[in-house]
């Protein structure tokens, strides 16, 4: 299996990522707390033995080694805010055929140790001072780097219009689905729209059918100005399908920055 596509990982950007500068290092990091997101994915929380910043959209790379001395490592999206750098949140999604997640899900617990080292990434980044209006468009686990973008917004009480577009199976798959639609309902700069492939959707001003131009014309024009960034994290079809129908709303390529996840 390859080392990049396990989950919500940040594997393959637009711009080639350059690689990890000399300095960034494993490090030891504690896991100290796992919360259920929906039925396949979960939250885990790790302390770092050396805390370090990050900008929204960055991603780690976590290893794994076994007793026997083989190793496994993947990336993945670091999902909480810069603001919260104490501890790193990777929201996982368990695949059945991959090497890490499953140890995530089934052996993981509490007080466990693994290696780390970050943050690694600079292309699909965001922080309030970049401005806006900005569209995060993201398919399942492909959230979680627009999450920390998200948490990185309400933290610095951004008055930057900022709209998420998320596409999930179902009601129960949106992950970080009660955090979102609080902050939806705050009705500051950020608004939360859904879009259901599998149901119908429950809220009004939400879609039930898959990502197309007409839906990112609709959720753009919703925006007080034309959009300044866009970011687009997910499923390589989803990422493709969604680059696609922005394009075709008429949103300026220049401003579209992709990651993928999977091959």
């Amino acid at each position: 299996m390859a080392i990049r596509g396990e989950s919500s990982a940040i594997p393959v950007t637009e711009a080639t990522t350059p690689p990890a500068p000399l300095a960034i290092r494993w490090q030891k990091v504690t896991l100290n707390k796992i919360e259920k997101r929906t039925p396949t994915a979960s939250s885990f929380f790790f302390t770092p033995s050396q805390p370090f910043s990050f900008r929204a959209g960055q991603h780690v790379e976590v290893r794994l080694t076994a007793p026997n001395g083989y190793r496994a490592q993947r990336p993945y999206s670091i999902a909480s805010a810069p603001e919260d750098r104490d501890d790193i949140e990777l929201a996982i999604e368990k695949l059945a055929t991959g090497e890490v997640s499953p140890f995530f899900h089934e052996v993981a617990q509490a007080g466990d140790e693994v290696e780390l080292r970050g943050p690694i990434g600079g292309h699909f980044v965001w922080q309030n001072a970049d401005g806006g209006p900005v569209l995060l468009a993201g398919g399942g686990s492909g959230v979680a780097p627009l999450m920390s973008m998200v948490r990185h917004h309400a933290r610095q009480r951004s008055g930057v219009p900022m709209l998420l577009l998320l596409s999930a199976r179902s009601w129960q798959d949106v992950i970080f689905r009660e955090e979102l639609l609080a902050l939806d309902q705050e009705q500051g700069a950020f608004k939360l729209v859904l879009t259901i492939t599998r149901e119908a959707p429950r809220r009004e001003g939400d879609y039930g059918r898959r990502i197309d131009a007409p839906m990112i014309g609709e959720v753009s024009r919703q925006m007080p100005s034309p959009l300044r960034h866009v970011y687009i994290c997910g499923s390589n079809p989803f990422v493709s399908i969604a680059s696609e129908a922005m394009i075709g709303a008429g949103v300026e390529p220049g401003s579209i920055r992709t990651e993928r996840y999977g091959q």
